[in-house]
């Protein structure tokens, strides 16, 4: 069993200095497909405002990247890991990835030709993994001028969309239920960019600052304004507010009450933080690690 856990474990570092290669950033993960390496910051009220800078790893999808020495390192520091996650929205290929769940009774393939048809865009042949559950993941390139944000069903039932501040379990990874796996025949190809159509349902509206949205003031409208997101606009509103907040100075002081806020609309803490971080990190100037 040992000898397996290891071969596991040094197959999921090979594949994931092969994605590195390929100008993929990668972070190891454990077999419940989440980051493998702990936070730092455990029992820290904000630890989403901290986005690596410590210089410590465990920051989640902060840490990815696609130095080998680094990849090396983080592998090393987590050797229970048996895949590895790809950071999405990063340069060079800005990846965007399409879920297409089985987990629900609706054919999530078929929703995404629907929407092809309805919308007019073709879906593209590009590199397809296969996961455990049968479902599969498209992977896409978008602008790198646009942000993507995460979101589940929100597109159409059993659709999920992985983008900025979000990873795709890699083909090769091992889990708890079974091999991430590249399609037959699409290991050749390169992430097709994402058809423009599919781009703009994808992607939130862009406001101007005179938009007469929430007031910014002290963040109150910005607030209510995630609180009364409904079903299917959580994680859009909390992006776009978050974003507005971190333009006008006010996003460390609003980064719990938005939290709060998103979690009184249901989004879970984790999702929530994840999706402030990734505004602040695309709002500050800092750019992407």
């Amino acid at each position: 069993m040992a000898i397996t856990t290891r071969q596991t474990a040094t197959l999921a570092l090979a594949h994931a200095l092969s994605a590195a290669e390929r100008g993929l950033p990668v972070i190891p993960l454990s077999a419940t497909k989440l980051p493998a390496l702990r936070s730092p910051h455990r029992g820290n009220p904000d630890p989403a405002l901290c986005r690596g800078e410590c210089g410590l790893s465990g920051h989640g999808v902060h840490d990815a990247t696609t130095d080998p020495a680094g990849v090396r390192a983080l592998f090393a520091a987590a050797p229970w890991a048996t895949g590895y996650g790809i950071a999405c929205g990063r340069p060079p290929h800005h990846l965007i990835g399409v879920d297409l769940d089985i987990k629900t009774s609706t054919d999530s393939m078929a929703e995404l030709r629907h929407l092809a048809l309805r919308h007019l865009f073709t879906i593209p042949e590009t590199v397809t993994v296969l996961t455990p559950s049968g479902g599969r993941h498209l992977w896409l390139t978008g602008p790198p001028d646009t942000v993507v944000p995460n979101s589940a069903s929100r597109l159409a039932p059993g659709i999920d969309v992985r983008g900025t501040g979000g990873y795709l379990v890699g083909p090769g990874s091992v889990t708890a239920h079974g091999a991430y796996r590249l399609a037959p025949g699409t290991a050749h190809l390169p992430p097709a960019p994402c058809p423009r159509a599919l781009l703009r349902l994808i992607t939130p509206p862009v406001h101007p600052r005179s938009h007469p949205g929430p007031a910014h003031g002290d963040g109150h409208g910005l607030v209510q304004f995630v609180l009364a997101a409904q079903e299917g606009q959580r994680n859009t509103r909390l992006f776009w507010a978050a974003c507005r907040a971190y333009e006008n100075g006010l996003g460390d002081t609003l980064a719990a009450a938005l939290t709060a806020a998103a979690v009184g609309a249901g989004l879970t803490e984790r999702e929530a933080r994840a999706t402030i971080a990734s505004a602040a990190r695309l709002t500050s100037g800092r750019g992407v690690r």
